[in-house]
C-alpha cells in the first residue's frame, strides 16, 4: 500500500496547505481528496507535488507492505 503521510509532514514543514497545491500546482480538489483518502494518483501529480514542495518522491510517498 502507498501512504501519503510523508506528504502531509512535508507540507507542514514547508508551510504549504492544500490551497497551495491547488493554486501553485494546479492540483484539482478531486486529486487532493484522493491524496487524503490514500487513493492512487498519477505520476504527473507526484511530479507536480515534488516541484511545488521542492522535494523528492521519498518526501511524499512511502510503500507499506500489506499485512498478511
Amino acid at each position: 500500500m502507498i501512504s501519503y503521510a510523508r506528504l502531509w509532514e512535508t507540507m507542514e514543514k514547508r508551510g504549504a496547505t492544500t490551497y497551495t497545491l491547488q493554486v501553485k500546482g494546479n492540483i484539482s480538489s478531486s486529486t487532493v481528496r484522493r491524496l487524503k483518502a490514500g487513493e492512487s494518483v498519477s505520476t504527473n501529480t507526484l511530479d507536480a507535488l515534488c516541484r511545488i514542495l521542492d522535494c523528492t518522491l521519498w518526501d511524499i510517498v512511502e510503500y507499506l507492505p500489506d499485512e498478511t
